[in-house]
């Protein structure tokens, strides 16, 4: 992460100056990683070298071999710095794992506001732009309870359901996450500029795109794979057949993230695209509970502030006493015995509790008073 040190990080400047090569996308840039190396490594390669490399034309190689200096580049750096605004590369500690994860990562992030270790506990919630009273209705109460939950809510901040999904997960007090695909410093649409502001504060935005680029066509579906992959599933709010939120369920497929789609009455046009979803196999889900049953293990254990980690999303809606008792019961089986003098709590509450944790499946009893966790 590039903040107002580390002036001449090379290996930043010429991440930038590849990222600034006309025609050099997310699924060109990858290959160029694959067959050639480093962004350093890429710049110094030959003309010829470069057109061996998979779909590299030769107005691309062309365009890499012209690519912008690194005082050019470090210009924009400091740019970025006046405008407070932090470039993550690619393997920075703060970068997200789940979105390192996916096919075509983006090797540069450009970051108004700040990632928090619960943005690991994401959802993202997307939907039509031209959404019904019904579609605005219920993504409020679906985002403001996840973000109330303990969720950080990832979007896009389109009109329409994008919108409304940030808006009620900053009035529930929680964490929201706007995925541009136009640059950091130009908002679109232009109208929500004031939230983006308030995101900035209250959680992040963030693009992949260079600044100053202007809204382009192209540049929306290619920003969905950041939305789906920042991601542990997708929940679609009302979309119609031909909406983006469709891309964004087709990339969280390619990414192997859970799919949710919530119907809709069954003869309105707008959540044609979400009963399309559940026909071919996405999870029904009505109410916040069911979107929590429906999120499974963590990829590894998050640790937020000083409370146990959590293993499962569900665990953030437990209360004190609920934590203390889950956090003795680890992995591997123990026995009721060995837990209720372990426990913190008298043998009544602890009962009481390990039976509640039971019936909201974050243990299971196992044949011969063993118990376990869930997951």
């Amino acid at each position: 992460m590039v903040t107002n040190t580390n002036e001449d990080n090379v290996a930043l400047l010429d991440r930038l100056r590849l990222q600034l090569v006309p025609g050099v996308g997310p699924r060109i840039l990858q290959l160029l990683l694959e067959h050639v190396g480093s962004a350093t490594e890429i710049l110094a390669t030959s003309r010829h070298r470069l057109l061996e490399v998979p779909h590299v034309g030769h107005n691309v190689a062309d365009a890499i071999v012209q690519a912008i200096s690194r005082d050019a580049a470090r210009e924009i750096v400091d740019r970025c710095r006046w405008l407070g605004i932090s470039l993550i590369e690619r393997g920075d500690p703060v970068y997200s794992p789940l979105l390192e994860e996916i096919p075509d990562p983006p090797d540069l992030l450009y970051l108004k506001g700040q990632f928090e270790p619960v943005d690991q506990v994401a959802v993202a919630i997307v939907g039509s732009r031209r959404c019904t009273a019904y579609g605005r209705r219920m993504t409020k109460v679906i985002a403001g309870g996840l973000a109330r939950a303990g969720l950080t809510i990832i979007s896009g901040l389109a009109r329409g359901i994008d919108g409304v999904a940030h808006r009620a997960a900053l009035a529930a007090g929680g964490r929201t996450i706007a995925v541009m695909a136009t640059g950091v410093n130009r908002i679109y649409p232009p109208e929500h500029a004031e939230l983006a502001d308030t995101i900035s504060r209250f959680g992040a935005i963030l693009t992949e795109a260079r600044l100053d680029q202007g809204p382009l066509p192209g540049l929306f579906p290619q920003r969905n794979r950041i939305i789906s992959g920042l991601s542990l599933a997708v929940i679609v709010i009302e979309a119609g057949r031909r909406s983006g939120a469709q891309h964004t369920a087709r990339h969280a497929i390619e990414q192997g993230r859970d799919v949710l789609a919530m119907p809709g009455p069954v003869d309105s046009l707008a959540s044609q695209g979400c009963h399309d979803l559940l026909r071919d196999g996405a999870r029904l889900v009505t109410c916040v509970d069911d979107i929590l049953e429906e999120l499974g293990p963590l990829m590894k254990p998050v640790q937020i502030g000083t409370a146990p980690p959590i293993h499962i999303p569900r665990e953030l809606t437990l209360d004190d006493r609920e934590r203390q008792v889950l956090e003795i019961v680890g992995p591997d089986p123990r026995h009721l015995d060995e837990l209720l003098r372990a426990s913190p709590l008298d043998e009544p509450t602890t009962l009481a509790v390990l039976t509640g944790l039971e019936l909201r499946r974050l243990v299971r009893r196992l044949p011969g008073s063993y118990i376990v966790r869930a997951g």
